[in-house]
Parts: C-alpha cells; structure tokens; sequence
C-alpha cells in the first residue's frame, strides 16, 4: 500500500508496485530505478524482522522520490537509504520527508504525459571533452560500467548492436534488482550518438529500468526500450520484447536478429581493443596516481566514437558519386564485412540510408 506521499494530489496509482520489486521480500536492502508514467523514480527497500503476528514477523518498506530525469536521482541515494532505515524503526515520522520536499520540490510538467528526459541534452556534446560530462558522473557509482563488462564478457557487443538498432531488451533477474538497473543504464549508454541530425527519425532507446506485470499494457506500445524484471512471466510474453537477457545469455525468438547473437570477427576486436584500454587505464591509475580518467568515461566515450565512425562512414559514402558501400568503407567503420553484413542491413534500412547500394562484395557470408 502507498502509505504517505507529497503532494498529496499526484496520481500514483501503481507506484507502490514500481518502488518494492516483485520478490523483495527474500532480500534485506535494495534499491529501485523505474518509471512511472513521464517521470523516473528511484526508491530504497529494507526488510526488517520484528516480532509481530500482525505484520507476520517482517516490515518491509520503500521510500522513493519522482523526477522528470533520472540523471540526478543517484546524489539522494544515501538519504533515501536513510530514511527508510527511519521508517521501519519508527513509523510515521514524515518531518525528514517533508523537509526534503520542501526543500527539492519542483514543478513537475501538467498532465504527465510529457517528454520524457533521458539524458540532459548537453551531456554526450560534453562527452567529446577530455573533462567528461560532470552532471553524469553522479548518475552511477563508481565501477557500475565495470561491473558490466566483467559481467556480460564479449556480449557487450551483442548488446550493443541491439541498443544502436533499437531494439526491444528486457533482462530478465531475481532481486535484488539494483545492480540490474544500472545493466539498463549500461546499455543505453552503448547507444549514443553525437553527429548532428543523425538518429533523430529513429525510435528513441528510452530506459524503462524496473517493470512488472503492471506494465505490459505500457510496454505493448513502445517501439524501443531497454528495461529489466524479476518476474519470470515476461519470458512467455514475446511479443513484449526483440531480445531477452538472462543471465549473460542473450536470446531472440526473431529470426531477423539470431545471426546477429553470434560474434564477429570485428566484434572480437572491438571488445580486446575494449579490454586493452581498460588494462592501460587501470595501469596509468595505478602507476600516475590518475584521478581524473575512469573506466565511465572510457566506457561510454568507447562506444561514442565506435557509433560516431559508423555514421561518419555512412554519410560520406552516401554524398559521394558512388554511394555503394565495399569492403573498404565498411572496414573503415570497424565492422566485418561479412559477419556484419546483416547488422549493416538492419542500420541502413532503420537510419534511413536508402540510397546506399551494397557491393556484391558483401553478399556472401
């Protein structure tokens, strides 16, 4: 049940389905990114033994803020994590929460249905600059990208091609759900382009971050999300989703997309070329006493310019007196001719690159 909220008057019907995960009760503290209609919630879990047939021996609780972005919600997790810690002791004392209110609030955009801000408009421009971004440094904690490469291995690169095609990811965890929220944020962050009017007519890859059964009537109607669940349900419901994700296994029931599930030779090289700048940058940290580099950085920055050379590529070859695409331009994008040859179709086909003729060359697999 929702037992307290501010302002009184928002309609958060669900909500209280959203800020405790399906499952939480095996777990003792977690916390949860997700979405509740155009605004981004995070909310932090404890479950608490208490000797008491009423709430048959546990009190479990959530305290959660809503936003219109999600990229400042991560600077409240301490006080959220506190907060909740106060309520299980001692419930009902609000004072903290309202003076948090009082304090944060802002006028959330009439009606609810508004655009929805996935990242701040200046971010991936910032991104260029040597002094990374620093409104996203406080959007993950330290390692989150790390923990994700070390996690998934060489299917990052898999991940990425479904995030740069749009493509509808759900990954599927039992709780605690946390560190499956940040996967989300991973993967949104293997999608990023920063040339101007490239990708604009394509669907925006929108994180949804936690979703239960509650949101399958929202979910039938996106084009391209990535979200993550703990509820094994979702597995049957294919129409929901392009690829599932469980575990690091990756699987699709469309058959348009299971060749792209298998690594290729370009792909192999990317993720070592990955590792590689990874080992040196961990190597310069220790050695130099850098602090100002992190693997954040080089993770997204990695993936920035690998999206950037692919497009650069594309719309050269596509102003030119022969706007075919050979082998030659391809490998100039960093892909492999021919086991990225369906990958490069699905691009062509979904950035709006229609004009482009494909070479012979790249017709046999």
């Amino acid at each position: 049940m929702l037992e307290w909220c501010l302002p009184k008057d928002m309609d958060l019907e669900g909500v209280e389905f959203k800020a405790i995960a399906s499952g939480s009760h095996r777990v003792t503290t977690d916390f949860i990114y997700f979405r509740k209609g155009c605004y981004f919630g995070l909310a932090c879990f404890a479950n608490m033994a208490v000797e008491s047939t009423v709430e048959r021996g546990a009190r479990m609780k959530s305290v959660g803020i809503l936003s219109p972005s999600y990229t400042l919600l991560y600077r409240y997790m301490s006080f959220l994590e506190h907060q909740v810690r106060l309520q299980l002791q001692s419930p009902g004392h609000y004072s903290p929460l309202e003076a948090f209110y009082e304090d944060k609030r802002a006028l959330l955009p009439p009606g609810g249905d508004g655009v929805i801000i996935a990242c701040p408009a200046n971010a991936w421009g910032a991104a260029i600059n040597h002094s990374m971004h620093p409104e996203m440094k406080i959007t993950h904690p330290a390692g989150c990208m790390s923990q994700f490469i070390r996690f998934f291995g060489e299917q990052i690169m898999v991940l990425w091609k479904l995030a740069l095609l749009r493509r509808r990811i759900l990954i599927f965890s039992p709780p605690p759900v946390g560190v499956v929220c940040y996967r989300v944020y991973c993967c949104c962050c293997l999608a990023n382009i920063s040339i101007p009017g490239i990708g604009v007519a394509v669907p925006e890859f929108r994180p949804f971050f936690y979703v239960n059964v509650a949101d399958i009537s929202a979910l039938e109607n996106e084009l391209s999300y990535v979200a993550c669940t703990t509820e094994k349900i979702f597995e049957e419901k294919k129409d929901l989703y392009d690829a599932y994700v469980d575990n690091q296994n990756v699987k699709t029931c469309r058959d348009g997309l299971k060749p792209l599930l298998r690594l290729s030779t370009a792909d192999r090289e990317k993720y070592r070329k990955l590792t590689e700048q990874r080992q040196m940058l961990l190597y310069s940290q220790e050695e130099n006493g850098d602090c100002v580099s992190s693997e954040e950085d080089l993770f997204i920055l990695f993936f920035l310019e690998q999206n950037n050379r692919i497009f650069q590529t594309l719309s050269e070859v596509a102003g030119s007196p022969d706007p075919t695409l050979t082998q030659e331009s391809v490998r100039a994008m960093g892909l492999d001719p021919h086991g990225d040859r369906l990958f490069l179709l699905h691009l062509l086909e979904i950035y709006g690159y229609d004009t482009l003729l494909v070479s012979e060359q790249l017709c046999c697999s």
